[in-house]
């Protein structure tokens, strides 16, 4: 069974360093757990370009960034991208090891993200406005 990579291979992301380490490291405690996700994630940060926290620009997607996104509906909802214990889908805290959450990690505002929803159905929604969280996203 063939699965969609989080975004379109040709789109760069950009991840800091300390996320880049952090998602690391989360992806390979779930690997057993969890290997389709474990394998997304991994594969996401692969091709992601790394640098220093201060060095993303504003518009990039990060841990703890809230993110407007407009679904192929034109439906607009409003995201937090978490780590998976403080996800929480009321709050639309989404975690990182979602699909949706590996597909919007270092991407920018204006980008279109696509995923595979439940029964593999393709989903996508263009990220309109980011807001970096406080503190750079370092937690």
């Amino acid at each position: 069974m063939q699965h969609a990579t989080g975004l379109h291979p040709s789109v760069q992301i950009l991840i800091s360093d300390t996320d880049h380490d952090r998602l690391t490291g989360l992806a390979r405690t779930v690997l057993d757990r969890a290997p389709e996700t474990a394998d997304e994630l991994l594969a996401e940060l692969d091709r992601a370009v790394i640098t220093e926290a201060a060095a993303i620009p504003a518009g990039v997607v990060r841990m703890g960034s809230t993110v407007t996104v407009r679904g192929e509906g034109g439906d607009i909802r409003r995201i937090t991208l978490v780590y998976p214990g403080d996800a929480d889908i009321a709050e639309n805290r989404i975690s990182v090891l979602t699909p949706m959450g590996t597909a919007l990690v270092g991407v920018s505002t204006g980008q279109v993200v696509c995923w595979s929803g439940r029964g593999g159905r393709k989903l996508s929604a263009t990220v309109e406005a980011v807001d970096t969280p406080a503190g750079g996203g370092e937690h």
